[in-house]
C-alpha cells in the first residue's frame, strides 16, 4: 500500500463544509492572494473527555496551526455540549459511544484522538478506522500485541493513518537527548536509568486491570520505554528482566502491581534499569557512556522539564505545549500521506516490551528474549 492509496482525499464536500467554520473570520481577514493562503485545518473528533482530554489536548486544541476540533464523542452529553460552546463546532458533531459510527457521515471529522481508559483503545480504533477517519491512540497502544496488531490490520484495511499519542517526541529536551546520544564526546549511552511514578491516592479505573490493562507499567512505565527508545535510536531490547516490588496496599491494588522495575538488554551492551510505581514519586530519565551523561529531571512530566548534561545545563525557553506539537505534526502527516514519527508499530513495539517485562516478573524474575 503506497502512500498516495492510504490517505482519503479531501473531497469538495470536506473543503466547503470546513471552510464554512472560518467563514466569518476570513471576511474580516485583510485580501490575500490564494497562494498566500494557508491549507484548511484538519478536523478532529476527541473520543473520551476525561482529565487527559480536558486538562491537556483541550489547551494544545487552542495552539494548533494544521489542526482544530470539529466534533467530539462521549458518553456524557453535558460534556459535549460544553466543549461545544468553548470550540464552536454544532451540537450535531456530538456523538455518544453508540452513535458514533455515524462519524463516517461528518466531512469536517478528518482524524479521531481515543483518550479512554487503556482497554477500551482497541475497539474505539477499529470502529474509528471503519468509519474512515485516520486514528491517533493514547498511550498504552492497547493492553496486548494481539490488541495493538488488530488496530493495526483495521487501520490498513480502511486505508487511514494509525498514530500513538506519545509525547515526549516532541519535546526538545528529548530530542536534545536524542542528539546528545550521537554526539562522540557524550554518545552513545551505554547505561541508562531512571523511572516515574507517583502515589495514586484515588480509586480509579487506573488501579482496575479490566480498564487498565494492568497498573503503572502500562501508565507511566511506558514513558521509560519510550525515552530509551529515543536515545537508542528506536533500538528494540533483546531481553528483559524484572521483578514486581511487594505491595504496601495490596488493599488497594487488588488486581495491578503497586511497583515493578525491570532491566532491558541491548545486542550491543547497552543496560537499561528502570522503575515505576503507584506509590512514591520518581521522575527522571540519566543516559550515560563512558564520556559523558545527560539527565533530564522532571523528565515525564506535561511540562516545567529540565535538563543538565556532561557538556552543560540543558534549557529550552519558551516552553513548548507538547501535546500541540504532537498534533501538529500527526496532522501534517496525514495532509501529506506519510507515517508519523511516532506510528502504530511503534506502539506495538513497546507493547512487546510490556509483555516481557509482565512475563519476567509473574515467573520471579527470569530472563525473557525478544525475538525478531
Amino acid at each position: 500500500m503506497n502512500s498516495a492509496e492510504s490517505v482519503p482525499a479531501l473531497t469538495r464536500r470536506t473543503f466547503i463544509s470546513r471552510a464554512a467554520l472560518g467563514t466569518a473570520a476570513v471576511a474580516f481577514a485583510p485580501q490575500v492572494g490564494a497562494a498566500e493562503l494557508p491549507p484548511p485545518k484538519l478536523g478532529i473528533a476527541i473520543l473520551g473527555l476525561g482529565g487527559y482530554a480536558s486538562g491537556q489536548l483541550a489547551p494544545a486544541l487552542k495552539l494548533t496551526q494544521n489542526v482544530q476540533i470539529t466534533g467530539v464523542i462521549t458518553g456524557t452529553p453535558e460534556k459535549g455540549r460544553n466543549w461545544s460552546q468553548v470550540f464552536g463546532f454544532p451540537e450535531k458533531a456530538i456523538y455518544s459511544y453508540d452513535t458514533m459510527a455515524r462519524i463516517a457521515d461528518n466531512p469536517t471529522i478528518d482524524l479521531v484522538y481515543v483518550v479512554t481508559p487503556n482497554a477500551l483503545h482497541c475497539e474505539h480504533v477499529i470502529a474509528a478506522a471503519k468509519a474512515g477517519k485516520h486514528v491517533i491512540t493514547e498511550k498504552p497502544m492497547g493492553i496486548s500485541v494481539a490488541e495493538c496488531d488488530a488496530m493495526i490490520a483495521a487501520c490498513r484495511a480502511a486505508k487511514v493513518k494509525l498514530s500513538v499519542g506519545y509525547r515526549l517526541h516532541f519535546d526538545p529536551y528529548f530530542a536534545e537527548v536524542a542528539r546528545l546520544a550521537k554526539e562522540k564526546d557524550v554518545g552513545p549511552f551505554k547505561k541508562m536509568s531512571g523511572g516515574f511514578g507517583f502515589t495514586l491516592s484515588q480509586p480509579q479505573w487506573r488501579a482496575e486491570k479490566k480498564l487498565a490493562g494492568g497498573g503503572p507499567l502500562m501508565d507511566l512505565g511506558i514513558y521509560s520505554i519510550q525515552a530509551a527508545g529515543i536515545a537508542t535510536g528506536e533500538a528494540v531490547p533483546v531481553a528483559i528482566t524484572a521483578k514486581e516490588q511487594p505491595k504496601k496496599r495490596p488493599e488497594f491494588f487488588k488486581d495491578v502491581e503497586e511497583t515493578i522495575e525491570w532491566m532491558m538488554e541491548y545486542a550491543d551492551g547497552t543496560r537499561a534499569d528502570f522503575i515505576t510505581s503507584y506509590n512514591g514519586g520518581i521522575n527522571r530519565f540519566r543516559g550515560e557512556s563512558d564520556k559523558g551523561w545527560v539527565q533530564i529531571e522532571p523528565a515525564f512530566s506535561y511540562n516545567g522539564l529540565q535538563g543538565d548534561s556532561s557538556k552543560g545545563k540543558i534549557s529550552f525557553e519558551p516552553a513548548v505545549n507538547q501535546q500541540a506539537r504532537q498534533l501538529d505534526h500527526i496532522a501534517q502527516c496525514v495532509r501529506e500521506g506519510r507515517e508519523s514519527d511516532v506510528p502504530g508499530e511503534m506502539g506495538r513495539r513497546d507493547m512487546i516490551i510490556v509483555e516481557a517485562i509482565y512475563t519476567s516478573a509473574a515467573q520471579g524474575g527470569k530472563r525473557i528474549e525478544i525475538k525478531g
